[in-house]
């Protein structure tokens, strides 16, 4: 295909996602409520694996071509590129002279970036394992990367029930409103609309299915053409690829921020950023092979980057910065910044 077909479909690809995005969030939302699963089963589980089907549909592809290094720098990358999200909904999403972090600050969401901290610790640890560690088209990494996940999960919805602390974990001055209030919001517009269940199910079903194609075309395009441009394939995995497939995290994120719902728009990052590495799992059953074991410099890079950039939004929603710069708080400004002097370090890497 020409360049300027391959950008078209880049393009239209990325629009897809961002639409079908905005769907899988209001229909699982609903869906969440109407099936009454809980806030951290909702947000973490169901939410994290639709937003994220993008780089679950590269993965698998990779995985299946043989081509890991674009899908492993995705992932990893995409951790560092959805946290810098939260720039993007501090600057643009709060709309009240306040920094995000300030109005979402709660145990349970610094229990969640402990988390993400984590199984990145663990992803580094499962790059320096033999690659002969083996059986059963399994290796150990994975494993327990998907093991320490699930732990995770049930700790955390055993904090979200209450946790022995003043007001159940969240800060004076905080959101006024409980977190996932705007769950129950969305789920009243449907119903007020005459959206049953099964159609919330059916339209979540087509976004899925859309998401997931769009997700592979945007891969295989992207990569052409931007490789014609001179971008290597780790460097287009995590940045360009990484940025359009945490489309799906915008939408969701600038929803819940528009509601008011800021605790639920950091929790969806955290909870994305926690379930990525997950994705080593299917890749390594797909593939037949340890993937962490081949993991390049660059991969082990981004993943520090990643717990860097984790590390510095839990300081955030600990200290609760009071003023703004540029509509962001101190701690946004230092991740944009970090991030960006992190992408320049890549590119020597890279090189």
């Amino acid at each position: 295909m020409s360049s300027p077909v391959l950008l078209v479909l880049f393009l239209g690809s990325a629009a897809v996602i961002w639409y079908s995005g905005i769907k899988l969030s209001d229909t699982t939302d609903v869906l969440s409520e109407r099936l009454h699963l809980g806030s951290a089963l909702g947000g973490l589980i169901l939410l994290a694996i639709a937003t994220n089907l993008p780089e679950i549909a590269i993965t698998a592809s990779a995985a299946l071509s043989g081509q890991l290094e674009v899908a492993v720098g995705n992932i990893l990358g995409g951790i560092a590129v959805q946290t810098v999200v939260l720039v993007v909904l501090d600057a643009v999403g709060v709309r009240t002279p306040v920094p995000l972090t300030r109005l979402a600050a709660s145990l349970v969401l610094v229990l969640e970036g402990a988390l993400v901290v984590v199984v990145l610790a663990v992803v580094v640890m499962g790059t320096q394992l033999s690659g002969d560690l083996s059986f059963a088209r399994l290796s150990p990494a994975p494993l327990v990367i998907a093991v320490l996940w699930v732990v995770g999960l049930v700790l955390l919805d055993r904090a979200g029930k209450g946790l022995p602390w003043r007001e159940g974990g969240d800060a004076p001055g905080a959101q006024p409103e409980p977190r996932g209030h705007s769950k129950g919001k969305k789920e009243k517009a449907a119903s007020s609309k005459g959206v049953g269940t099964a159609r919330a199910a059916l339209v979540f079903a087509a976004a899925a299915a859309a998401t997931l194609v769009a997700g592979v075309v945007i891969e295989r395009s992207g990569e052409e053409f931007f490789g014609r441009q001179g971008l290597s394939g780790i460097l287009f995995g995590a940045t360009v690829l990484a940025a359009a497939t945490s489309l799906p995290e915008i939408s969701t994120g600038l929803t819940s921020t528009k509601l008011g719902d800021y605790q639920l728009a950091i929790s969806d990052i955290f909870g994305g950023n926690a379930f990525l590495p997950v994705l080593f799992l299917l890749a390594t059953v797909i593939s037949g092979k340890p993937v962490l074991p081949a993991a390049h410099d660059t991969d082990i890079y981004l993943t520090a980057l990643g717990i860097i950039l984790t590390t510095v939004y839990i300081a955030g929603l600990v200290f609760r910065p009071k003023r703004q710069y540029l509509r962001m708080g101190v701690d946004s400004i230092a991740v944009l910044a970090l991030y960006a002097i992190g992408i320049v370090g890549l590119t020597t890497i890279a090189g």
